[in-house]
């Protein structure tokens, strides 16, 4: 039996039977839709399960007050909005958009009366989630973070490491809609470096080889790769290719410096799912996603591996490891 159907043949079961106790007592079952850009063998997103471990500590327990329904997208952004409209015909009690910008948008998109929760969105007014930060307004609510300043600080940094630094390959989905007004809005702290910023699109598996390909022909001399599912569902080819290249990059997810990457900086996950679960107790406990101000990302994290510095022959400035929140040795 595959992922969805026990999900839902378990979902199922608990609905039409009592759960056993003293007196018999029937406990309310929690429904929460979840909403991924990934497919089911990756997972729903990096540090998920920060999200349901929230959610025990709250007093949710699967399968006896609480069940996760999945959706999976399987890396095409088309396929969420009918994704997610099937969650809203399930009637559940809140959707999660697990992860992305674009899974958000289609939750809201298809429904005006299901509550949403989304957490890691990239400027969630300017893309048209919600009204204001502290008056979201209608069925969504969530945390959200001002990608171009994430990007110009990721510049900075970069630049720290590599002064004489100034082209960068900026590696982003173009299907991403997020990235059409950051990219514009990155060109100024871009200039303010002395840096000249060159696009390298990639939207699926098969185009890495020949965006990297263009990328070495206009001659970057590093990358700063945004946060994107394809990108990280690609994360191995992806270091791969930075590896071959000897091109040092900056990424938006402390995932590619586990796997061996330079450098990244971001808002925390962790953080942003562990507050998304406080989020959908709320909303459960009879909160409306219209009063809950979407909250801000507080907490950044600075990542760097030393050992592939070293492979790229790269010293590291003692001020940026003391500002480092982790050092991979």
């Amino acid at each position: 039996m595959d992922r969805r159907a026990f999900i839902g043949a378990l979902t199922g079961g608990l609905l039409a039977a009592p759960l056993a106790g003293q007196g018999q007592t029937t406990e309310q079952l929690h429904r929460v839709g979840v909403l991924s850009p990934f497919s089911s063998s990756f997972g729903p997103g990096p540090s998920f399960g920060t999200f349901r471990q929230t959610l025990r500590e709250l007093g949710y327990i699967e399968g006896r007050n609480i069940a996760l329904e999945y959706r999976w997208a399987d890396g095409r952004y088309d396929q969420l909005a009918r994704l997610a409209a099937e969650l809203a015909r399930l009637r559940v009690n809140v959707i999660f958009s697990a992860w992305s910008t674009p899974a958000a948008l289609a939750a809201k998109k298809v429904t005006s009366s299901s509550p949403i929760v989304f957490a890691g969105v990239g400027d969630a007014v300017g893309v048209g989630l919600v009204a204001s930060l502290a008056r979201p307004g209608g069925n969504v609510t969530g945390s959200t973070f001002i990608t171009e300043e994430t990007i110009g600080k990721q510049l900075e940094l970069l630049k720290d490491v590599i002064p004489s630094l100034t082209r960068v390959g900026v590696v982003v989905n173009p299907a991403n809609p997020v990235y059409v007004p950051v990219l514009r809005d990155s060109e100024a702290p871009a200039r303010a470096l002395g840096l000249h910023l060159e696009v390298v699109g990639v939207q699926g598996a098969e185009d890495f080889e020949l965006a990297f390909r263009a990328a070495i022909k206009r001659q970057v001399g590093g990358l700063v790769v945004l946060r994107d599912q394809v990108l990280l569902a690609n994360q191995e080819r992806l270091l791969t290719l930075a590896a071959t290249a000897r091109l040092p990059a900056m990424y938006g997810n402390r995932e590619f410096v586990d796997g061996g990457g330079l450098m990244s900086y971001g808002p925390s996950l962790v953080e942003m799912y562990r507050r998304a679960a406080y989020l959908v107790d709320k909303i459960l406990r009879g909160a409306k996603p219209a009063d809950l101000p979407i909250e801000q990302a507080t907490k950044f994290e600075l990542v760097i591996n030393l050992k592939a510095a070293r492979t790229l022959g790269l010293t590291i400035p003692p001020s940026l490891l003391q500002r480092a929140d982790q050092v991979i040795e």
